[in-house]
């Protein structure tokens, strides 16, 4: 007899069993979780030859790309506040209530608010956050989309031709998932070369794709956006592959010599790309390849400080996971750790730089001298994250400050 045949079994053997698996599931799934954890705190995915956590799962522990989300997720809150994984095993907590509780955990609250959002549906949850920590109100947005205004954020479908299309069929809009994952925002799968594309442009980005539609008017016979698209496309493909892999058209000799040891010169990069083919060289021990093809960068095989060449036989094309983990192989863990910190706080410092930067030429554009402006727009590098707009206003508080303190001390004289 079968073993997933269960119709001879008595409806009170079944309820006794059905719950028994379920506790056994909720264990397995804590036990699973805790395995993951360890996994990812290791990077072992990295001698898997996988470029994350996310990879691994999906690919070599065959779980659905949400449930590899869900359970990357709830692993890291785990290993964290480890209370979860009791949680979790006695069935107070599910994957879905961790995954909504993971961001808002830390330290001081971990114990009370686990506690609170025991036993809770989702939506009790949901409820129980927004009430702990407020959000503001999400604007209302009002799309035209031809015929028909819609305000569904599941379902959107696009009326024929003639308007500003990107699918002729219903799209269903997958939330979005935090990049730590590495989950790849997909297309819909319609037909054989056909794929269905939806999303949210702001008004600059709509009114450069209707110029565009309208200025290739004469030579396209509807209004489907795609070949709009398409066009548009090849120019930005054609300026990255040239900067990046050193693409061109008519390839010319070798590269003039240059002094920088780290300079890749355009001809090993074309050659390295071709041969590599546009993924990741990185092999486990088993001889499986990274099937990464995205934030590949040149890397020397031979470190440069050890005197590593830029030639096709000493370059490779790893994925950054690998080459970072190779040059933490190299140097050891905490050399680059320490490096990438000093990068951080670079580019930390470059960021605070332009938001200041980019803030000055409005308010000379108001009529303050270049000293004033350039004093004013220092205030802009404690909001670097903040919008033009809010900087700018920003700055203009320095002189509303200097003026209320210019007007204090004329009427203590006075």
């Amino acid at each position: 007899m079968s073993t997933y045949s269960l119709s001879h079994v008595s409806d009170a053997a079944l309820a006794r069993d059905l719950a028994a698996a379920a506790a056994r599931d909720r264990a397995s799934t804590a036990i699973l979780l805790a395995h993951i954890a360890e996994f990812d705190a290791r990077k072992l995915f990295l001698l898997a030859a996988h470029p994350s956590m996310y990879s691994y799962c999906v690919h070599e522990l065959r779980l659905g790309e949400q449930g590899a989300f869900k359970r990357i997720r709830a692993a890291r809150a785990a290993r964290q506040f480890p209370a979860v994984f009791t949680a979790i095993a006695e069935g107070r907590l599910n994957l879905s209530a961790v995954v909504l509780l993971a961001p808002h955990l830390c330290q001081k609250n971990a114990e009370e608010l686990l506690s609170a959002a025991t036993g809770r549906s989702q939506d009790a949850i949901e409820r129980l956050l927004a009430h702990r920590f407020p959000r503001p109100d999400v604007p209302t947005l009002v799309s035209p989309l031809g015929s028909d205004e819609q305000l569904s954020s599941r379902t959107v479908e696009t009326p024929g031709a003639g308007g500003l299309q990107l699918s002729s069929r219903t799209v269903e809009t997958a939330a979005p998932q935090p990049a730590e994952t590495s989950v790849p925002q997909r297309l819909t799968p319609l037909s054989p070369q056909r794929n269905a594309l939806q999303t949210t442009v702001d008004q600059e980005t709509y009114d450069l794709l209707r110029q565009a539609q309208t200025l290739l008017g004469h030579r396209l016979n509807s209004g489907d956006i795609a070949p709009v698209l398409t066009r548009a496309l090849r120019l930005p493909v054609r300026h990255l592959e040239r900067r990046k892999f050193g693409a061109a058209d008519r390839p010319r000799g070798r590269d003039r010599v240059f002094s920088n040891p780290r300079h890749i010169p355009a001809d090993v990069r074309r050659a390295v790309r071709e041969r590599d083919r546009d993924q990741c060289t990185f092999r486990s021990e088993s001889g499986k390849r990274c099937p990464a093809r995205t934030r590949l960068e040149f890397d020397h095989i031979e470190p440069v400080a050890r005197g590593g060449v830029a030639t096709v036989q000493g370059i490779r094309l790893p994925c950054r996971a690998h080459n970072q983990y190779d040059a933490e192989c190299a140097f050891g863990a905490d050399f680059m750790e320490r490096k990438r910190e000093e990068a951080r706080a670079v580019a930390k410092a470059a960021k605070r730089k332009q938001a200041a930067d980019e803030v000055i030429p409005y308010l000379r554009t108001l009529g303050f001298r270049a000293d004033e402006s350039r004093a004013a727009a220092t205030l802009c590098e404690s909001v670097p994250d903040a919008s033009l707009e809010q900087r700018v206003k920003t700055a203009l508080s320095f002189f509303a400050n200097r003026h209320c303190t210019r007007t204090k001390a004329a009427s203590v004289r006075a």
